[in-house]
């Protein structure tokens, strides 16, 4: 009997052993989302307790999860890039003044704005590979150039507005779907480059190349990963997924000069509490999808309780900091 009994605690044991296994390989990042969301539900139960009023939560959320996908490909591979912010800002203020309230001129205006993109991205990669300049002060002075550049060219002030056609992607709705009631465009986006590049980095040398280089850089040079092409092809995507979130940005904001702003360490924040390491080495996709969802509900968190922006900025900055020291002693515990 008492062998029985002593059998039976030891097979529970290890049954509770896995579960315990199991909950500790989930990533952070998706309890403290739910948590976050939950106490939403609470606080607006109309808001976030219904179908309708969750995909409303991800119209604003998707385009943050796009900057954060592309700038998870940077960091991942141990550099920064901090022009992201700067091509939103360009990507809406620029296409306002180039379609000249012509719904026609829609589809070029995005099509020139992805050819900055490349461009941008393009001098980026090539400057940090090639000059050995560090990507955090290449990508400052791109920031700095573009945003410049951007309010020169408009004149300091929007001129004209955003058709409804561009602006469909951020702003719109499939309606009438069953069960989620209403999809936005800019969910679809977001899933179907998740999935793209989820595949490329998850599932490609490619992905392996960018963590290869993040985690010891000399290593991978010697291993015959070709180090100047891959930052190159790295920062070109950034750029590129930064102009289509900056679509999304500006379907869903409108026009003003100040949209765009701060956005590259929002990104950042997102990436950091998707769990990607600021030094290289470490990064995934889906994980950093919801780092976005996270911070946008912290923000949504933050407006129910009646807090100024201030706030919002104070904890970004407490989160990355906050991520960054655990990081770093996780790591030296680990040594």
């Amino acid at each position: 009997m008492t062998t029985t009994t002593a059998s039976s605690a030891k097979e529970i044991n290890q049954i509770l052993g896995k579960i315990w296994n199991g909950v500790r390989r989930i990533p952070p990042v998706f309890p403290i989302f739910l948590l976050i969301f939950i106490i939403l539900g609470f606080l607006n139960p109309k808001g976030y307790q219904t179908m309708n009023g969750i995909m409303t939560f991800f119209r604003p959320a998707a385009p943050l999860a796009v900057l954060a996908i592309g700038e998870m490909l940077v960091l991942a591979m141990g550099g920064f890039d901090l022009s992201i912010g700067a091509i939103v800002t360009m990507v809406v203020l620029a296409s306002s003044k180039l379609l000249a309230n012509d719904p026609e001129k829609a589809l070029p205006a995005i099509l020139i704005m992805i050819g900055i993109g490349i461009l941008i991205g393009l001098i980026n990669g090539l400057v940090v590979s090639f000059l050995k300049v560090p990507s955090f002060i290449t990508t400052l002075g791109m920031m700095l150039l573009v945003r410049g550049a951007t309010l020169y060219y408009i004149g300091g002030a929007p001129q004209g507005y955003l058709t409804d056609n561009w602006r469909q992607f951020g702003r719109n709705y499939i309606q009438d779907v069953p069960f989620f009631v209403k999809i936005p465009y800019a969910l679809i986006v977001l899933l179907v480059l998740g999935l793209i590049f989820y595949i490329l980095f998850h599932r490609t040398n490619y992905g392996k190349q960018v963590l290869a280089i993040g985690d010891n850089m000399r290593a991978a040079q010697l291993s015959g990963v070709r180090v100047k092409l891959i930052r190159v092809v790295t920062h070109i995507l950034c750029s590129v997924l930064a102009v289509l979130g900056g679509i999304l940005v500006g379907g869903y904001g409108g026009v003003n000069v100040t949209i765009g702003e701060g956005m590259e360490m929002q990104a950042i924040a997102a990436c950091v509490i998707g769990g990607v390491l600021l030094g290289g080495g470490k990064g995934n996709v889906i994980n950093v999808a919801f780092g976005a969802f996270t911070l946008q509900a912290i923000v949504n968190l933050l407006n129910q309780l009646g807090l100024p922006k201030p706030y919002t900025d104070v904890i970004q900055g407490s989160i990355i900091i906050f991520v960054v020291a655990y990081s770093a002693l996780s790591s030296q515990r680990k040594r």
